[in-house]
């Protein structure tokens, strides 16, 4: 399922916005938006199969799950999908989980 775009007010098919550079700021924002959704969606995909190896007790597999999170959440913190400090924590949380794996 797609995401739906965000609701932009328009009047018969036009934005509302008279300035060029406005009207061109409405639909960048709206590409990042829709990026950024599928970005976030993604992180919680690989997250989430971590955890679940995790509470299988599949220690290589959470580990490599943990390794691509990871990756993952360290892109979309630099790159200002989601802040630095909560890429941190959720990877610091992963992390600790999995070494405390037998």
């Amino acid at each position: 399922m797609s995401p739906k775009p965000a609701k932009i007010n328009t009047f018969e098919g036009r934005t509302l916005a008279n300035i060029k550079s406005q009207i061109k700021r409405i639909r960048t924002n709206e590409k990042a938006r829709l990026r950024n959704l599928s970005v976030r969606s993604e992180l919680k995909t690989l997250v989430r199969k971590t955890r679940e190896a995790i509470e299988a007790g599949d220690k290589a597999a959470a580990e490599a799950n943990l390794k691509v999170a990871t990756r993952h959440l360290d892109v979309a913190a630099s790159k200002g999908v989601i802040h630095k400090n909560q890429a941190a924590q959720r990877k610091s949380k992963l992390a600790t989980r999995v070494a405390a794996m037998q």
